[in-house]
């Protein structure tokens, strides 16, 4: 655990650190895949169907606001319904007017809800986006929630009824219109999958502001639980065909984006939980702190070793023994063998009354 932690507090450090270089490149990914997508599953109007304008609305978005990125999705959604059919594309704007006053008056600040809940609907993996809703946000996060299901079902609805739109002239106007209007209404999945969504979001709201232990835990699970029931009750009830397996599967698969972003939101050690209590002349409090898990990133300490620095110290040491030497100091020397041996006796200089100041050893070399 230690190691993640310490891996945890790198990451926080390293975006802190260059956090204005990471937003605006995640901003452009996140922009470059969802109108890539749109292009991808619609591609009515072929002239936006271009990866150089993709190329460049994302490093648009990359600089802006985040809700940009939703509004540049609604423009090229909008163009590609406009391609396909007039009528088609005065519904989606209906739509869309109605759902912009719902999220920027409630939740604008949610907008990378509204951009990812359809992205993930249309990767068949949209049971994380609750959860996580419930943990982070507001619950109002729950109108931001419902606009992306709601954007995915009318594309959904858009995409299907393509080929009969198509072949409808061009004066049955009202024929068009009601096909898209009840494919869209009258979509009993879209309206099971609204409320699921919704209640996941409450529930696990709701559970984690408890203060009990292991509340995220709890929440999550519980959140998860309830999806899946209400999935089922309206199978039960409307027969929409619901992959029981795919939400299974989704539902897991949220739990393990749950517990990763529990390890970076709200990670905490319940076993040093300490409850106090104390008052003062109006209220009477009952506190239960919880500590968090940190652990300091280690630090490297890189020791520098100068190695002119040293000579110098040798050179001065050196002096320092050599220094006494006097010059006229008797040095006797003689031959022996094929070696010159020359030897310097101890001298010992004193002053006047004979008290010695300063000695030097004898030392022997060779040449």
């Amino acid at each position: 655990m230690t190691g993640l932690l310490e891996i945890k507090e790198k990451i926080k450090s390293f975006y802190g650190k260059y956090e204005t270089f990471i937003l605006p490149v995640v901003k452009f990914l996140l922009a470059f895949i969802v109108l890539n997508t749109l292009n991808g599953k619609m591609g009515y109007m072929t002239k936006l169907d271009n990866v150089a304008i993709v190329l460049i609305v994302a490093l648009m978005c990359s600089f802006l606001p985040t809700n940009c990125i939703v509004l540049f999705g609604t423009v090229f959604s909008l163009l590609h319904m406009y391609a396909l059919s007039l009528e088609v594309a005065l519904v989606g704007l209906c739509v869309f007017l109605l759902m912009f006053l719902l999220y920027f008056r409630f939740s604008p600040g949610d907008s990378l809800l509204v951009i990812l809940t359809p992205l993930l609907c249309a990767w068949k993996i949209p049971y994380v986006i609750p959860i996580a809703a419930g943990l982070v946000c507001a619950p109002t996060a729950v109108i931001s929630v419902g606009c992306g299901v709601t954007v995915h079902y009318l594309l959904q609805t858009v995409i299907t009824s393509g080929p009969a739109v198509k072949t409808m002239a061009d004066s049955e106007t009202t024929a068009k219109l009601r096909l898209i209007v009840d494919g869209l209404v009258k979509n009993r999945e879209m309206l099971v999958m609204i409320a699921a969504f919704a209640v996941t979001v409450m529930v696990v709201y709701l559970i984690r502001r408890l203060s009990i232990d292991y509340a995220w835990t709890i929440a999550m699970v519980a959140g998860a639980m309830a999806d899946i029931v209400i999935l089922l009750i309206g199978d039960l009830l409307y027969d929409i065909n619901i992959s029981i397996l795919g939400a299974l599967l989704g539902s897991v698969l949220a739990l393990a984006v749950a517990k990763v972003l529990e390890f970076f939101r709200f990670c905490v050690d319940y076993s040093r939980t300490e409850k106090v209590q104390f008052e003062d002349d109006e209220y009477y409090y009952y506190v239960k702190a919880v500590p968090k898990m940190m652990v300091a990133a280690p630090t490297k300490t890189v020791k520098k070793i100068n190695a002119q620095r040293s000579r110098v110290s040798e050179r001065s040491v050196t002096t320092e023994r050599t220094g006494g030497r006097r010059s006229g100091a008797p040095v006797r020397s003689q031959r022996a063998g094929s070696g010159y041996k020359s030897r310097e006796r101890s001298i010992t200089y004193g002053s006047a009354d004979g008290d010695p100041d300063l000695e030097i050893q004898p030392e022997d070399y060779e040449e």
